[in-house]
């Protein structure tokens, strides 16, 4: 443990930056306010080297004094001088910003490259619907007329179920078997994979 300067007989002068640390570490404001004061500099300038962006410098030397605040009580100076414990920290989280934007660059491009591959063709999406449309129609033929008038209740008319069976007056079970047995009729003849 380190003694202070009064309890070591100096008098009272300027606490050094480890001194301010471990003052802070205690929930010393005021020691954290000098602490800031005598190594904002310094940290900002080297969170400003790796971004050169003056805003986010600001923002990541923000964060870099809330976890000081939050973790002084880690500091040990043995491992070295508070200073370089923050010079550290703000180069590390210096470069996670810039790792954070680069990966965040790399999705964007990624999905921009996607989107180009493919664009959106109205003409020929109309075709194709046109076309599908046209295979529907050829394979409601194949149906038995019960199969159909189910099938075209059902999908064309938006009705239920029950609104089928109440429609034509047959049991559920009736007009759930026309619509099953349709339906495997319509897979069969525009040829879908079960």
């Amino acid at each position: 443990m380190t003694l202070s300067r009064q309890q070591q007989g100096e008098p009272p002068g300027p606490a050094t930056a480890e001194e301010l640390l471990q003052a802070a570490g205690h929930g010393d404001e005021q020691a954290f306010a000098a602490l800031y004061d005598a190594t904002s500099g310094a940290v900002f300038g080297t969170v400003l080297r790796v971004l050169r962006d003056r805003a986010q410098s600001e923002e990541v030397t923000q964060e870099v004094y809330l976890e000081a605040w939050r973790t002084a009580t880690r500091f040990d100076a043995g491992r070295g001088s508070a200073r370089t414990w923050l010079i550290t920290m703000a180069h590390r989280r210096a470069v996670d910003r810039v790792r954070s934007a680069q990966a965040s660059a790399d999705r964007d491009e990624r999905v921009g490259l996607r989107d180009q591959i493919r664009p959106y063709d109205s003409v020929s999406e109309a075709v194709e619907l046109s076309m599908e449309r046209e295979d529907v129609r050829r394979a409601l033929t194949s149906l038995t007329p019960v199969q159909r008038q189910a099938v075209a209740l059902a999908y064309y008319g938006g009705r239920t179920h029950t609104e089928i069976s109440r429609e034509l007056s047959l049991p559920l079970g009736t007009v759930k078997t026309r619509l099953r047995d349709g339906m495997i009729r319509l897979r069969d003849a525009l040829g879908v994979a079960r």
